[in-house]
Formats: C-alpha cells, sequence, structure tokens
C-alpha cells in the first residue's frame, strides 16, 4: 500500500461529512452538480458504432478558445451514466483546466437503452476498449487520460490490461477511484446494506422495464421485480439470457485478479477508503501492483466520495489535476 505524499496528506473531511455513508451519499447529490455549465453548453452527443450490432452513447466537450492540454476519457458506475454528479463535476473541473473531456456511457446506461438489443454485462469489456480506442483517436495527438468510478473504475484498470497486452500505446495514465476489485464480495455488501441495495434495486428496475417496453417480444422481467437481492436478481438474469453458470462463475469473469494491474505498464492511481461500505479494504491490500501503480487507501471517503464540501472539487478531482500537470512538466 503506497500512502500519500506530505504534498497531498490524507483526505480529512469535516466531521459533518466523516462517515462513510454520508460521504457514499454525496458522491451522487445531484446539488453538487448545479452549475456545471461550461461541460455542458459544448458538449456533443457521439454514438460510437462498435460493430454490426453494438454501439455505445457518449458525449464529448472540446475546448473552444486554445488547444487542449489532454483529453480525459471518463467512466461512470453501475447504473449511473455519463451524467451522474460525480462525472459531472469530475468531467467540468477538468474541461475548466483546459482539457477535452468525453463521458462515455456503458451498454444500456443513460439514454442508451435502444441502442442494442442485448442487455448490458459487465463481461462485455472488448466493446468499452473498442470505445475508448475510438475516442483516443480524437485525441489528435494529446495525452489521453482514462479515470473510471466503481465499476468504471475496474473497467479502467481492465481496459489497461488489455491495451498491454495487445502492445497498443493508447493512454497516458490512467486514474480508478473506487473500483470494484472483487464483484462476488461487493454484491454481498450491496444486500446487506438496505439504504444502498434500495438505492441499486430501484435504479436497476427502472433500466429493466425502460429496456423491456423497448424489446418487449423479447424480454419478460416480471418474475425479477419480486426478488429483494442483487444476487438474486442477476442470477435470475444469467439463468434466462445467458451461457454463464451463476453469480459466483460470471462475477470472477470480470473481477480484477491480484496480479492484473502488474502487466499495466503506464502511470495508474487507485484511490480507495477503508471506509468504503461496498468495496472491502482488504481486496486493495492483496493487489501486487506494477512498478508505475500507486495504491492510495484513505481512511475516510466512503465510496467514489472524498468529498469536503458540497461544491468544492472532490479530493481525486484535484489530486488527479496535480499528476497529469506533473506528467506534463
Amino acid at each position: 500500500m503506497i500512502s500519500v505524499s506530505d504534498h497531498w496528506p490524507p483526505f480529512q473531511p469535516p466531521w459533518h461529512l466523516k462517515t462513510a455513508m454520508v460521504q457514499t451519499l454525496l458522491a451522487s447529490l445531484k446539488l453538487r452538480a448545479w452549475g456545471k455549465k461550461s461541460l455542458l453548453r459544448h458538449e456533443n452527443k457521439v454514438i460510437l458504432s462498435i460493430d454490426r450490432d453494438t454501439r455505445l452513447l457518449g458525449y464529448q466537450s472540446l475546448q473552444t478558445n486554445e488547444k487542449s492540454d489532454g483529453l480525459a476519457i471518463l467512466l461512470h458506475g453501475w447504473e449511473g451514466s455519463s451524467h451522474s454528479t460525480y462525472i459531472l463535476a469530475c468531467g467540468d473541473f477538468l474541461y475548466k483546466n483546459g482539457f477535452d473531456v468525453f463521458r462515455l456511457n456503458l451498454r444500456d446506461h443513460g439514454n442508451s437503452h435502444h441502442l442494442n438489443t442485448g442487455l448490458f454485462y459487465a463481461t462485455l469489456l472488448d466493446e468499452v476498449c473498442t470505445a475508448v480506442h475510438r475516442v483516443a483517436g480524437l485525441s489528435q495527438g494529446i495525452p489521453v487520460i482514462l479515470v473510471g468510478f466503481s465499476l468504471g473504475g475496474n473497467f479502467a484498470i481492465r481496459i489497461a490490461a488489455q491495451f498491454a497486452r495487445q502492445g497498443l500505446d493508447i493512454l497516458s495514465r490512467v486514474i480508478s477511484v473506487s473500483p470494484v476489485l472483487n464483484p462476488d464480495k461487493a454484491t454481498d455488501r450491496i444486500d446487506a446494506n438496505p439504504l444502498i441495495l434500495s438505492y441499486f434495486r430501484r435504479k436497476w428496475r427502472r433500466s429493466l422495464v425502460l429496456k423491456q417496453s423497448l424489446y418487449p417480444d423479447r424480454y419478460d422481467f416480471t418474475p425479477l421485480f419480486k426478488m429483494r437481492t442483487l444476487r438474486e436478481m442477476t442470477a435470475y438474469l444469467l439463468r434466462k439470457y445467458t451461457h454463464h453458470s451463476g453469480t459466483r462463475e460470471y462475477f470472477k469473469a470480470y473481477g480484477i485478479p491480484s496480479d492484473l494491474t502488474r502487466i499495466i505498464d503506464l502511470p495508474m492511481s487507485i484511490v480507495t477508503a477503508a471506509d468504503d461500505p461496498i468495496i472491502p479494504p482488504d481486496d486493495f491490500r492483496s493487489l501486487m501492483p506494477g512498478k508505475q501503480t500507486q495504491i492510495i487507501m484513505h481512511p475516510h471517503g466512503g465510496h467514489n466520495g472524498f468529498i469536503d464540501g458540497i461544491f468544492k472539487p472532490a479530493w481525486y478531482d484535484r489530486f488527479m489535476l496535480e499528476l497529469i500537470r506533473a506528467d506534463q512538466g
């Protein structure tokens, strides 16, 4: 485990924002996205055709008055989107500091359910890799930074590893905030927390209702809506619509093995909190990082939080900007 430097001391929120649940809730508090108009005012909707049957939706915000300092590709968490509070807040912060920003939606996230007949699964790594590769191709030689949150943080690590295996020198840096390393454990922790479980069940149910309405001849999720846990719901979808043998095999298929980060040969920062209510800290202690990977575990921060003021940039926003500036000399 790598400690935060003296220049970047451990994240210490004020007492009234200190608890893990407060930090986790603040990450998605819509009030924090208020006024993020620079990013949205300059966004262009982009539909990426991955192959004949797959399309992903994203939003590109380019600098208008001067050359960009880099391109930041942002990946949201499960049942989040390109318009999640933490994505808009981070994107607007980077945009105002001179970066182009591309906010990519995973399949069936954001307003993209109509683009693909098939359902989203976290094992669909190749289509996200292709999308990131295509978006990076728009950068015109400027540095490309991949930033992921929660499940998006999981994708960011796997994408970097996939590019490394393929010998692709596309990314200049990866930043992964509160990444899901062991989905099996994370699912149990969500199911054991009534507040977080209710939040994700509500959002997932809304997403599945929309998907069913678009493809009524293909999907009937009625039995699923009576199930109480994410594990039950996941098992039902896997059994009815995929080749996966069950939840444990599926979760293992997109989990982060302890030695995966060792093959990533570019600067990568993983930021997490010891009090994350979803991701156990032991998951990070077992990682075997490569030479350019730093793992930063704060005592506080919850899941995707690290917020010390509702209208202030999150700790990781300021941290990643400092890292990128240092890369650029």
